[in-house]
């Protein structure tokens, strides 16, 4: 049984190449972050080790090691692997010691499994090295072994690369099929339709923060101090800046989801300004997006969602952080406060 959430098509490729004994190599998962793409390429590695009778049974002792991640034929390098720097700094790169791992294991007959399974996740963080590397295995692949890279920003990747794999692309989920992703997981039916309006089509994201109320709360929290940040002056701008470039330098990932929360909060903001409210994000935050959307025109809202994006494409080519948020900050709009001077806490969800 396949436990990626939709994406039925992409299935249907795999299971068919399955059948028919004609896999790839090689195969490139594209898709936003939490759309599916681990789930899928764990469900690729268990259906080609399964020892059960319908593959990938998910009760078979492969199955089970595989999702735990302690098959021997089956390994994950990304930048979730790559060990931290001293001073406590996520890795920016995916090292070629981590590829040079690969390619030894790749080397080796299966140990005990059908197929080697070798899943890159964040593959568009390879360094140069490492990229390269791959490369030259990617043009003479070993005989049962997989290749299963996983990205979120194609563009990062070596042309070279994804010219030598299968590109399958994952695209966000409806959002009924969210909801009822949820709901057969045991959500209730108002925290899953909020939970999966928010998720823009990404059912991991959407079982992790239902299942997590202090990520809701967290949530709440950070809605709180970015309104508020509106509110603020210069100085306390600065300072949010210079923390948030502090804090990139130990957990990007956590920055870059901040700053999508927020750019999902100005495009809400634009929609309630423009009379679509019903098209919201965020809404069990309309209240507040209405007192707010009053305090600036439509210009003011739309060019700083461009500066926002601008922000986020910068720090993912590795700019100074605190430089591109301080910019960032100061093209951050003042707007009418006089709208706003009611108390800008947001209402934390209740299950």
């Amino acid at each position: 049984m396949w436990s990626v959430a939709g994406h039925n098509r992409t299935v249907r490729i795999f299971q068919r190449s399955l059948r028919e004994g004609r896999l790839g190599h090689a195969y490139l998962l594209v898709g936003r972050a939490h759309v599916g793409k681990m789930t899928l390429a764990l469900d690729v590695a268990r259906a080609l080790n399964c020892t059960g009778e319908a593959a990938p049974c998910g009760q078979c002792s492969a199955c089970r090691r595989i999702v735990l991640n302690r098959h021997p034929d089956v390994m994950i390098v990304g930048l979730d692997t790559e060990k931290a720097s001293k001073e406590g700094k996520t890795r920016k790169e995916i090292s070629i010691d981590g590829v040079k791992a690969i390619l030894r294991a790749a080397s080796l007959p299966p140990f005990e499994g059908r197929y080697k399974v070798f899943i890159i996740n964040d593959a568009e963080c390879l360094s140069g090295e490492a990229a390269n590397c791959l490369l030259k295995t990617l043009e003479e692949p070993p005989a049962r072994v997989l290749f299963l890279l996983l990205t979120a920003r194609e563009s990062g990747l070596l042309p070279t690369i994804v010219s030598r794999c299968i590109r399958l692309e994952l695209q966000p989920l409806p959002l009924s099929t969210v909801e009822a992703f949820l709901r057969e997981r045991d959500v209730n039916a108002e925290k899953a339709r909020t939970v999966a309006r928010l998720s823009k089509g990404c059912p991991g994201w959407a079982l992790n923060i239902a299942g997590d109320e202090g990520a809701w709360q967290q949530r709440s929290e950070l809605l709180t101090t970015l309104a508020r940040v509106l509110d603020s002056g210069l100085e306390e701008r600065f300072a949010f800046a210079a923390e948030l470039g502090g804090r990139f330098e130990k957990d990007r990932a956590a920055v870059n989801e901040l700053l999508e929360m927020w750019l999902d909060w100005w495009r809400d903001l634009l929609l309630v300004r423009a009379g679509s409210a019903s098209d919201i994000v965020n809404f069990d935050q309309e209240e507040v997006l209405r007192r707010w959307a009053g305090a600036y025109s439509l210009q003011e809202i739309a060019g700083f969602i461009r500066h926002l994006i601008v922000a986020r494409e910068q720090l993912r080519w590795n700019a100074n952080a605190r430089l591109a948020l301080e910019v960032l900050m100061l093209n951050l709009p003042n707007g009418n406060r006089e709208e706003t001077k009611e108390d800008v806490r947001l209402p934390s969800y209740r299950a």
